[in-house]
């Protein structure tokens, strides 16, 4: 099979544009499939201006920044996907948008061998890999916001991931892009979001019953606990369209009260208040 070095990406937005990166500067030959033409330019954009900020902060040097950029090619059609080795989905988080991605998928990548992989943070990849017909090379590969900073991918693998799949996911993620793996269970919200995500409605819980201000909450939690961000202002950074969304895939799965988003979260989502993509959430970005 041998070590994975053509890679492709289903998504360039924010984490679709980081996982691309990460994997560019470390030296894969990477495609990247975006709906159409203007969201792949969109993505192409924002993928060059996180390059050269890290040119700016001495973290790349101007020769690395190119060689990252030589490696990336952008386009709109599953078939730029059929000599991928890794294919790493990176979409909205609705269940109906990933499973025909993974179906498509399955259909256009030619080596059987291939690894499919879903940056998911909430849906089991059982459900995933029952679209396909090989659901042995099917595997979570969850990386967190902003890819290019945060270390950590957690790696699910469904009751018919293969060995196989998982040590070459995770040599691949350990030893070429540098990063801390945790396994994770097949099951919503994996570890980190299990146990993040009803942190963070908590918090939402707080302000819509009057408590504390948002300032305050996130002021609490960052100087009373040491969290570099308090819950607010993370939620505002995940997106409050992905929180709901996460949230939803959880209480669906587990049917705990704590899981149920808070009508605060489902008001802003449906108004339009994504976080900072949006320019406001919970703080005004503008």
């Amino acid at each position: 099979m041998g070590a994975i070095q053509r890679v492709g990406v289903l998504g360039c937005g924010l984490m679709g544009a980081g996982i691309a990166e990460v994997c560019a500067r470390a030296g894969s030959d990477v495609v990247v499939v975006e709906t159409d033409e203007r969201s792949a330019a969109a993505g192409q954009a924002r993928l060059m201006k996180s390059l050269d900020r890290a040119v700016v902060a001495g973290k790349l040097g101007p020769a690395e920044r190119d060689a990252a950029a030589a490696r990336l090619r952008f386009g709109t059609g599953f078939d730029a996907f059929a000599d991928r080795q890794l294919v790493i989905e990176a979409i909205p988080e609705l269940p109906e948008l990933k499973l025909d991605a993974f179906r498509r998928l399955d259909a256009a990548v030619a080596d059987l061998e291939a690894i499919l992989a879903s940056n998911t943070s909430s849906i089991p990849i059982s459900r995933i890999a029952a679209v396909t017909t090989r659901p042995g090379q099917v595997v979570g590969m969850h990386f967190f916001n902003p890819v290019p900073m945060l270390n950590l991918v957690e790696l699910v693998p469904s009751l018919r991931t293969t060995s196989e799949t998982m040590a070459r996911t995770r040599d691949y993620a350990s030893f070429v892009l540098g990063k801390k793996v945790i396994a994770a269970p097949d099951r919503a919200g994996f570890v980190v979001n299990a146990l993040l995500i009803p942190y963070m409605l908590s918090a939402i819980r707080m302000l819509e019953a009057g408590f504390a201000t948002a300032e305050d909450i996130d002021t609490g939690m960052e100087h009373g606990c040491a969290h570099p961000i308090g819950p607010l202002r993370l939620t505002d950074l995940v997106g409050l369209d992905t929180t709901l969304h996460v949230a939803t895939s959880l209480y669906e799965e587990f049917k705990e009260a704590q899981l149920a988003p808070p009508a605060l979260l489902m008001r802003m989502v449906e108004s339009g208040r994504l976080g900072r993509k949006s320019g406001c959430g919970f703080y005004d970005y503008s």
